[in-house]
């Protein structure tokens, strides 16, 4: 008996197969074959719901951003942890994770996918500064920051986040991007009106992940 599945499950099913098989075999390694015969589908039915293994990607890299996103806003809701950790926590979330992530950041990294790279900073800069804005002004609220613009602080962080500590937009070595991080924590706290080193540990945190 041929088993019916829900358009939206078996989508799902043909994009965790995809993220496998590019977490072992590369983009490039894994064919639109290998995929069919993972899921155990027929090409017509693939290509019902994808033209091509890029077409693949994108909606991978798009589920990642929305699942971190999704992440992200559960963490901050969280009053149960303090805010300064919270930020931490928010931030760490951040960063892809899976068993393609690599495959993924070099997709996005392509010259010929330079409208993809676009798509995923667009999505995080608008996606993200609102979360971290609502830690803000808890933050304020209990005098930890001082601020008049809690979003609009957050938005320069962001962006300043995705693109100079954006492996490929600047490079640096290990040194620079330390004293960069550096500076970073220093003017932010400025910015927030938080109090000199209020958020080293957020740099701590980024330093740790780095060398992970």
């Amino acid at each position: 008996m041929r088993v019916v599945k829900r358009a939206e499950e078996r989508k799902n099913e043909i994009l965790d197969a995809a993220d496998e098989l590019f977490g072992t075999k590369g983009f490039d390694g894994t064919t639109t074959k290998d995929i069919l015969e993972k899921v155990g589908i027929a090409r017509g039915t693939l290509y019902y719901y994808f033209q091509s293994k890029e077409e693949i990607m994108d909606a991978l890299i798009e589920r990642y951003a929305t699942n971190l996103l999704n992440t992200a806003n559960f963490i901050a809701k969280d009053k149960s942890i303090p805010i300064l950790e919270r930020i931490v926590h928010v931030v760490l979330s951040l960063n892809i994770s899976g068993s393609s992530s690599l495959e993924i950041m070099e997709h996005i990294h392509k010259p010929q996918n330079a409208l993809m790279h676009q798509k995923i900073e667009k999505v995080m800069i608008t996606g993200v500064p609102p979360i971290l804005a609502r830690i803000i002004e808890e933050g304020i609220e209990q005098g930890v920051f001082n601020t008049p613009f809690p979003y609009e602080c957050m938005e320069m962080v962001v962006t300043y986040m995705n693109t100079v500590f954006d492996h490929d937009m600047v490079p640096m070595t290990q040194e620079e991007r330390t004293k960069r991080l550096q500076a970073f924590i220093f003017n932010t706290e400025r910015m927030l009106g938080a109090g000199s080193g209020t958020l080293m540990s957020v740099m701590q945190a980024f330093v740790s992940e780095e060398d992970a």
